[in-house]
């Protein structure tokens, strides 16, 4: 089992910036990729940005030049730096980690943290 817990979320406004944390625990040496995931009112989960062990990163291309993601796999914490904040980032921001295949592949969330980026 692996526990996420978000923080650093809150009201900023538009141009901006925040800086997400998502602290792992439990069995954290099964995690490969981890990734943010934001839901707004009314729509779907939608994908921020995911990176892997190595490092590699990938961005929605509404947020690419404008947030960077991070990991410490010393502090088992990922980060989420984001920068010129528009109305429309206003969500619900979700920590995601995935274990490897040899760990059997689950998948974990944590419970969210609310970033509101007011015009």
């Amino acid at each position: 089992q692996v526990q996420l817990v978000e923080s650093g979320g809150g009201l900023v406004q538009a141009g901006g910036s925040l800086r997400l944390s998502c602290a792992a625990s439990g069995d954290t040496i099964c995690i490969s990729a981890m990734g943010w995931y934001r839901q707004a009112p009314g729509k779907d989960r939608e994908l921020v940005a995911t990176i892997t062990s190595t490092s590699m990163t990938n961005y929605a291309h509404s947020v690419k030049g404008r947030f960077t993601i991070s990991r410490d796999n010393v502090k088992n914490t990922l980060y989420l730096q984001m920068n010129s904040l528009k109305p429309e980032d206003t969500a619900v921001y979700y920590c995601n980690a995935v274990c490897g295949l040899r760990y059997g592949g689950m998948d974990y969330w944590g419970k969210g943290t609310l970033v509101t980026v007011s015009s």
